[in-house]
């Protein structure tokens, strides 16, 4: 893998702020989605998100700079600064196992493959076994990402089909889930950060459900208060209620007093085991114009009350 710099385009100097800048133009410029008829897209698309893991984050650049990790992130070998004090050079060895050694021309091991590691020739079993673990190592997965997503109600309610971008700059539609709850996190498998030559970290998206100027969420049941007419309190009889999929026709019976708590099964929430309720609490709701008739009657109730 080249050097990170290189591929974000950034000096060394760079501020953390131009590392990020130059990995967002280059994750958009060659995101898989806008670029279907260029297959070297995603290779570049990779490159950058292994580029960005390394310098966008703090401890790993100061370790690529040291010279501790490699571009790929991988601890580098440093056993033989004693050669010279810049780590083993190929000159170095140049006479190991053939002509010009300062130990003689030299044999092969006996049970040595022609084709064996100049380093599997000068310590043997323990260098072939390091390098089997290293193989046999589970693949590198990359760092997982975190988004948030606000919805309303009525979006919850119907299973809605919301496009998000997430921060490696990816655009993707998410289905609200059912029996979603505030702060909930959902994972998105796959969508996180891309890794050179490994697996692609996680999205952990947090839904946040935005507040109703009607309706207050218990679970997956909601709560209405629903202001009635004198007239519909006292007669009873059928009245409009809103729910989150459209007014429908409720009966209440005669002198209903406010507070009165009513139960529309069904309409409330879509959850995991079934759909919640809506409650319906009755208000008394006053005329603006009082008749005559009306203020007499009130009159001679209070007189009634206080003889």
């Amino acid at each position: 893998m080249r050097n990170p710099y290189d591929i974000l385009g950034v000096p060394r100097t760079a501020s953390e702020a131009e590392v990020k800048k130059a990995f967002r133009k280059l994750a958009k410029a060659y995101h898989p989605d806008r670029n279907a008829d260029d297959p070297k897209a995603k290779d570049k698309f990779a490159e950058a998100n292994a580029a960005y893991e390394i310098l966008g984050d703090k401890d790993k650049r100061a370790q690529f700079d040291r010279g501790e990790i490699d571009a790929e992130g991988k601890p580098r070998f440093q056993g033989f600064e004693g050669f010279g004090g810049g780590g083993a050079r190929a000159e170095d060895f140049a006479g190991f196992g053939g002509g010009g050694s300062p130990f003689g021309r030299g044999r092969r091991a006996r049970g040595a493959e022609p084709n064996d590691d100049i380093f599997s020739q000068i310590f043997g079993e323990a260098f072939r076994s390091a390098g089997e673990t290293q193989r046999k190592a589970r693949p590198r997965k990359g760092e997982d990402v975190a988004a948030a997503l606000t919805v309303t109600l009525e979006e919850v309610a119907s299973e809605a089909k919301k496009r998000i971008t997430l921060p490696t700059g990816r655009d993707v539609d998410v289905v609200i889930p059912k029996g979603v709850t505030d702060g909930q996190v959902i994972r998105l498998r796959g969508l996180g950060s891309a890794v050179y030559n490994g697996e692609p970290g996680d999205a952990l998206l947090t839904i946040h459900i935005a507040p109703h100027s009607r309706f207050t969420v218990e679970g997956a049941d909601l709560r209405l208060r629903l202001p009635l007419e004198i007239e519909e309190a006292v007669l009873g009889g059928p009245v409009r209620v809103p729910t989150l999929t459209g007014a429908v026709d409720m009966k209440i019976p005669p002198m209903t007093n406010a507070g009165r708590t009513f139960r529309l099964r069904g309409k409330g929430l879509p959850g995991k085991a079934g759909p919640g309720d809506l409650l319906v609490t009755a208000e008394i709701k006053l005329p603006e114009v009082v008749g005559e008739d009306l203020m007499e009657y009130a009159r001679k109730r209070r007189s009634e009350k206080a003889e």
